[in-house]
């Protein structure tokens, strides 16, 4: 990967989620670009820990990490699809309340609380970016099912857009994206069908920095997908 050139010459970067396939990506790239100076790495391992299921800890990670800031760069790797049980459902009878809470909580909520806690440390003409994925779009949504993952997608979308208004008149410089990775190999994509055609983590990473990279202050509030193509709400 060449260097990202439009975080200056000397930046600083943030990765939530460091323990995930494309997090641990996300952070071998960034330590092999030379215009990196400083790397964090947090998950519910690190030092701050950071689990977003854990409210008050998410606002005791980013003031300690304040004094450090501001980060030009802050990308969110975090997500949940399945687990050992929980499900993508299938039609409406499979929906189960307790499920669902998580879901929500580890792709919407602790990503709003996110927003709040990390969103000011961001460099003015920095850039933060969230995972999100494309069955989040309401509009692309023809197969229906898997409803806990798409509707709290859905909702991450609609928090960064809504963040990216606000940031945009504290500081019109910066760049607030939501980024769908594709397929990636991984332990999210593996039983699924579509996990024969996954790209390595590296690949993906790759592109998505790219992606950030290339992306104007005028993209802030968008959602695309790796290869910069724009996705519909």
């Amino acid at each position: 990967m060449s260097s990202l050139r439009s975080l200056g010459p000397a930046y600083r970067a943030l990765v939530i989620g460091s323990s995930g396939a494309l997090g641990q990506a996300f952070c071998a790239a960034l330590r092999a670009d030379e215009q990196c100076v400083l790397l964090r790495e947090l998950s519910r391992h690190s030092d701050p820990p950071l689990d977003l299921q854990d409210a008050p800890g998410i606002a005791e990670a980013a003031r300690r990490l304040a004094e450090e800031a501001p980060y030009q760069l802050i990308l969110v790797a975090s997500g949940v699809l399945h687990d050992a049980t929980i499900r993508p459902e299938k039609s409406l009878a499979a929906l189960d309340a307790e499920a669902l809470q998580t879901v929500f909580q580890i792709n919407a909520l602790g990503p709003a609380l996110l927003l709040k806690h990390f969103l000011p440390l961001l460099d003015p003409q920095g850039a933060m970016a969230l995972l999100s994925a494309r069955v989040g779009s309401i509009a692309d949504n023809r197969l229906g099912g898997w409803y806990a993952y798409r509707a709290s997608k859905a909702a991450l979308n609609m928090l960064v857009k809504t963040a990216a208004i606000e940031l945009a008149r504290r500081k019109p410089r910066a760049r607030l994206l939501s980024l769908h990775p594709g397929t990636v190999q991984s332990k999210l994509s593996q039983p699924f069908s579509g996990s024969a055609a996954a790209r390595p983590a590296a690949q993906a990473a790759a592109q998505l920095l790219a992606l950030i990279d290339r992306s104007e202050p005028a993209d802030s509030g968008g959602f695309f997908a790796y290869d910069g193509q724009r996705i519909p709400w």
